[in-house]
């Protein structure tokens, strides 16, 4: 029913989270964005970003033609919307859901990202950047600290957001952060942590993920070897 183009990275542990916690039936397509698979015209034809995760949902809602989708967040709205789970249904609750997916989409992603990739696989140490990167991921962090300081999950109850975030606060060693720094944060990510779907979610294609980053899987992710249109 559902395909998932998908590697075990942040974006695509989000998605198999998600369909791990509905219980939704779906196939796995691997795409290995370190030899470059995100780039062949079959999967830009699904994401244009030449990005993954993607999504085909071949048996949608309306009973229409195929659903495809790219984006994370996206993905995981549609996926809430088709199981009628982990999205309030009420206007305020779903909007308290859809900010911080957006936060995570817009500032705790995209920043981590550029920390990670400074502290760990720029080819020449450059000392504004990991302050500047670095000083922006703790902001971070003290944001999403603060906002756990009354309630068990991000939003409220447990949703779309927790899982968009989770995989990139799984990541905090790596980004130099530790979490005895933020309290609320380690609570939080504990108690996650012991979801039996969320460990199953992150456990799709873990023999595929490397434990070392090949120069040329470097070349191919960091974009010297992708084309004009592909940057």
């Amino acid at each position: 029913m559902l395909d998932l183009y998908y590697w075990p990275t942040p974006n695509g542990w989000k998605i198999t989270i998600m369909l791990e916690e509905c219980g939704l039936p779906y196939r796995i397509v691997p795409v290995n964005i370190g030899a470059g698979e995100q780039f062949d015209p079959t999967f830009l034809a699904l994401s244009p970003n030449g990005r993954m995760p993607a999504l085909v949902d071949h048996a949608p809602e309306d009973g229409g033609e195929p659903v495809s989708l790219f984006e994370s967040g996206a993905i995981l709205e549609y996926l809430a919307e088709k199981s009628g789970r982990f999205l309030p249904a009420d206007l305020r609750g779903r909007y308290r859901v859809k900010q911080w997916l957006m936060w995570q989409m817009g500032g705790l992603g995209p920043m981590l990202g550029q920390n990670g990739h400074f502290l760990l696989y720029a080819p020449e140490k450059v000392p504004y950047a990991i302050d500047r990167y670095g000083r922006e991921a703790r902001r971070l962090y003290g944001v999403l600290d603060h906002a756990l300081s009354d309630t068990p999950c991000v939003a409220g109850d447990y949703s779309i957001a927790d899982m968009a975030i989770f995989p990139w606060v799984m990541t905090h060693k790596a980004q130099g952060i530790t979490l005895d720094d933020f309290p609320n944060v380690a609570r939080w990510f504990s108690q996650l942590r012991g979801r039996e779907a969320l460990q199953k979610g992150l456990a799709v294609g873990k023999t595929l993920r490397q434990s070392t980053m090949s120069d040329d899987a470097k070349r191919v992710l960091f974009g010297q070897n992708q084309t004009a249109t592909n940057e």
